[in-house]
């Protein structure tokens, strides 16, 4: 029986990037929203979680994947501390779906939650022996499909990671930062807000390593580096030689966000990192290869 991947969002900034990285003993098929495929190797489907949710179980069963990456959520977590509903209904009731799905015919699920998962009061990295008690509705629902995508089969797995960049224009903070540089205009960041942003390749990496050694269970999978927005977007600047006046400090409490935010973020990925052999980017070493694909 041949191998096949399912990305439940191939068009996202973690799906885009990982089918540079699929294995070649793969077969590929994706699910595409607002963006077409057009590459000849990839089997697509348009589907729309929200309003027809049943589509994607549907799908499941008509492709019987080997492995089903789920990379799709909202990702303003103001938006879902506002919209309960419609939050609770893309994180925890469609993943239960797809869940339930793939235990039906044995697929390994792989899931992506967030450091969102816990309140930030630590003062080191949050590693997976750690408590989670989230502040924001946006935590809650991820904390919940976390525990339906463990608990639903012991060959899955969830990656906790954090701030995810990379030289795709679907980065968003990065992208957000070195435009609005490059147009000279200021960029406000918060000072009080620390996380271990991760490269997209590097998750890319680990993941086709999770499913050559066929690993299960909850790990985080994050850069090695905890820093705030500001001086992340002060790095930005300096190795892209753009203007680091412009870079301008802020606090939380300037800022109207709907949702709390964990003042700490960061996630100790050493339990991963030992299982497959590999190591995720500090930060310099993220920025220094984003500016090598983005400078050519």
């Amino acid at each position: 029986m041949s191998q096949k991947i399912l990305i439940i969002g191939g068009t996202s900034l973690v799906g885009s990037t990982f089918l540079q990285y699929v294995p070649k003993n793969y077969e590929i098929f994706v699910t595409e929203h607002e963006v077409s495929f057009t590459e000849s190797n990839i089997t697509s489907k348009k589907i729309d979680l929200l309003k027809d949710k049943n589509k994607i179980s549907e799908y499941i069963r008509e492709i019987k994947p080997t492995v089903v990456i789920h990379t799709v959520a909202f990702s303003s977590v103001d938006f879902c501390e506002t919209n309960h509903e419609l939050a609770d209904l893309l994180h925890v009731e469609i993943t239960k779906d797809i869940t339930e799905t793939c235990n039906e015919i044995s697929s390994k699920l792989i899931y992506f939650s967030t450091d969102a998962v816990f309140d930030g009061t630590k003062t080191e990295k949050y590693s997976e022996d750690e408590t989670p008690k989230p502040l924001s509705f946006y935590g809650k629902t991820k904390l919940n499909a976390e525990n339906i995508v463990l608990s639903g089969n012991d060959r899955n797995v969830v990656l906790r990671t954090t701030v995810i960049y990379g030289h795709q224009k679907r980065s968003r903070f990065t992208q957000w930062v070195l435009e609005n540089l490059k147009n000279q205009q200021p960029v406000t960041a918060f000072t009080d807000q620390y996380n271990t942003p991760t490269l997209v390749d590097d998750l890319s990496k680990a993941i086709v390593k999770i499913l050559e050694l066929d690993l299960s269970g909850l790990f985080h999978a994050s850069g090695k580096t905890c820093i705030n927005r500001y001086d992340f977007a002060l790095k930005l600047a300096e190795k892209f030689h753009l203007d680091k006046e412009l870079v301008l400090p802020t606090l939380t409490s300037e800022k109207n966000q709907a949702a709390p935010r964990p003042k700490n973020g960061c996630l100790d990925s050493t339990k991963l990192e030992n299982l497959i052999g590999m190591e995720f980017c500090d930060i310099d070493s993220g920025i220094s290869f984003i500016h090598s694909h983005i400078v050519k």
